[in-house]
């Protein structure tokens, strides 16, 4: 609620100076009183701004019962969630923040839709408060799309779950780890009848993490679900409930998306080049995936990646996402594709690999990224 604004008259004799002192603490309690109330809404489809930059949508699209959530300064709380669905199929809302456009609603100036070959970086950072008496997932909502779509459902959806709770699984099935943004993840893929879905479970809850949302754009292009002229139009962070929900709350949310990145092909590989490799892997009897993680710890961009290190005698690669990598097996090297060839400082990158072995499985004991040795995590 915002305060009023009084307009004092000058008075004269002792009634006008009684007026005066009257109006002087009128306006003093007015103006001492909170800026904002928290706003409520239950609305099915009912949404609000906050910050000027974010909306904040109720979203009970799932039932009919009751879901009110009370929507302060800087995220929501999931106040009443009345009822519950089968935990065998879809959810029943998706309270949720988001930057860019859901169903012709655009945030504030917000530069969403954006093509993904413009992006050079898409940071966000949220914390979430959870409930145990509930079923549900906290997850993140990325949307991708091969127009500029404002309006109906996109081609891809991505989702990242920081959290489970209760016998619920994403869309599809699972189809192996990897290791995305510095965490490792259960990798699912499947279609809800709309559009494809792309997600990836924490084995454990995250309560709160700022991440590069195009890292796992880029597993999605690099999978064959979506592709660099395609559209970023929206990247959202709240729940789905399957039962009950009250409690549920999203304390801090920021997202943003930087343009410029450009997708032209980098050229000859260059710059400084210190940088450190994540090498995560799934094996089992014969076979193994490999996902790698480079990030650039120089001060310097890098133009243009080769990434360099020996497989371990008996293993053979047999498939690459995100990366050229040849040659199968012995000395190898990883360049970039078109869409990855730029490192900012701090930036990173990610691509993988399957492949076969014999006898005891082994990771590779170095990497070298164009030339200059790499440390390892």
């Amino acid at each position: 609620m915002r305060p009023s604004k009084h307009h004092a008259r000058r008075a004269r004799g002792l009634f006008g100076a009684l007026l005066t002192c009257l109006a002087a603490l009128a306006a003093l309690l007015t103006t001492t009183s909170p800026a904002q109330a928290a706003t409520t809404i239950c609305e099915q489809y009912g949404s609000t701004t906050v910050q000027g930059r974010y909306v904040v949508q109720n979203n009970r699209w799932g039932t009919s019962e009751t879901q009110c959530i009370s929507v302060g300064d800087s995220g929501f709380t999931v106040t009443q969630a009345d009822g519950s669905v089968a935990t065998n199929g879809a959810p029943k809302s998706y309270p949720s923040i988001f930057n860019g456009c859901h169903y012709t609603n655009c945030s504030p100036g917000t530069n969403l839709p954006a093509q993904l070959s413009t992006i050079s970086s898409a940071p966000t950072s949220i914390s979430y408060a959870y409930v145990s008496n509930a079923v549900y997932d906290a997850a993140y909502d990325i949307w991708l799309d091969p127009t500029a779509r404002k309006d109906g459902v996109n081609r891809t959806e991505i989702m990242v779950w920081f959290n489970k709770v209760g016998p619920v699984q994403p869309v599809g099935s699972q189809v192996g780890t990897a290791t995305v943004a510095g965490r490792q993840w259960q990798v699912w893929s499947g279609n809800n009848g709309s559009n494809d879905v792309l997600s990836f479970v924490a084995p454990s809850a995250i309560s709160s993490w700022s991440f590069d949302v195009m890292d796992f754009v880029r597993q999605a292009v690099s999978r064959g679900l979506a592709q660099n002229n395609w559209y970023l139009t929206s990247i959202q962070a709240g729940f789905e409930p399957w039962q009950n929900g009250a409690g549920l709350a999203v304390s801090s949310f920021s997202s943003s998306v930087n343009t410029g990145g450009g997708s032209g092909d980098p050229g000859t590989p260059g710059g400084p080049a210190a940088c450190r490799v994540t090498y995560g892997t799934n094996v089992w009897q014969g076979g193994f995936t490999a996902d790698v993680t480079v990030t650039n710890t120089g001060s310097t961009q890098v133009d243009g990646w080769k990434l360099a290190f020996a497989l371990p005698s008996g293993q053979q690669i047999t498939s690459a996402w995100g990366a050229t990598v040849s040659p199968s097996s012995g000395s190898v090297t990883a360049s970039n594709l078109a869409y990855n060839g730029r490192l900012a400082p701090g930036g990173q990158t990610s691509f993988g690999f399957q492949g076969t072995y014999g006898g005891t499985f082994a990771k590779p004991a170095g990497f070298t990224l164009n030339g200059t040795a790499c440390t390892t995590a």
